[in-house]
């Protein structure tokens, strides 16, 4: 199915959609499915607002992570019993980055998310 047109509220073609929703209305859409033959107008509504209170930047690019994900930790070489025990966990050291690779749900296990200095 392709989407072809997207329009806010209040561009032509969304009035009827304004008056019958409201501020509740985010968006119309017009999607095309060629296996059917079929036009479908779909519209994206506000269901609920409640407070929230956003992430910093880096917590919520970390809550993204999958389990699996190799990232690379930065632990300083005076660190001996914290490498050692990345090195039990699976972590091996990667000489080009000066880090330590290390799958994402290691490295939440271990609590050393704020080490996390980028993805391999």
């Amino acid at each position: 199915m392709e989407t072809r047109l997207h329009l806010k509220p209040g561009q032509n073609g969304t009035k009827q959609w304004v008056q019958k929703y409201g501020e509740r209305l985010v968006c119309v859409r017009y999607r095309y499915d060629s296996d059917t033959g079929q036009r479908h107008k779909t519209v994206e509504l506000i269901e609920e607002t409640v407070p929230w209170r956003p992430a910093n930047s880096r917590e919520q690019h970390l809550m993204q992570r999958a389990a699996d994900e190799p990232v690379l930790l930065k632990i300083e070489y005076e660190e001996r019993e914290l490498r050692e025990q990345v090195r039990r966990a699976g972590g091996r050291w990667q000489p080009a980055e000066r880090a330590w690779v290390v799958a994402y749900g290691v490295a939440a296990g271990l609590n050393l998310l704020e080490r996390i200095v980028g993805d391999i």
